[in-house]
């Protein structure tokens, strides 16, 4: 069994290593003081419809809701502040709109669709 002291952010820990056979070394670990954390891991980004391309930005949802209306299709032509579709949350309708001039690429969501916040709805390029 080694001992070693390794500083890690200012603060000194005091370890100890056994090496176990030649081919595959094992280490037994006690520090002073003592921290334990879980593992940190992402969320899955939900993606249920492709991702936009790279000519184009997607309007994405501000806030979750229930799609109540949708205003355009594939195809329309848009100017800035246009209506893209109506989205009810907490009981209002919200008028989601075009934050560009473009055409729209794709609708993402059709009407009834529950959507959370940041999720895609609509592709203008």
């Amino acid at each position: 069994m080694k001992k070693f002291k390794v500083t890690v952010d200012g603060r000194s820990y005091s370890v100890e290593v056994e090496e176990i056979g030649a081919a595959a070394p094992a280490a037994a670990m006690t520090s002073t003081p003592s921290v334990v954390s879980a593992p940190v891991q992402a969320a899955p980004i939900k993606e249920d419809k492709p991702a936009a391309a790279a000519s184009g930005i997607t309007e994405r949802a501000p806030m979750p809701g229930s799609v109540l209306d949708i205003k355009v299709q594939k195809g329309d032509k848009v100017k800035m502040g246009d209506v893209l579709l109506v989205l009810e949350a907490m009981k209002m309708e919200n008028e989601i709109t075009a934050s560009q001039d473009g055409t729209v690429m794709d609708v993402l969501v059709g009407q009834g669709d529950t959507v959370s916040m940041e999720d895609p709805l609509v592709v203008i390029s």
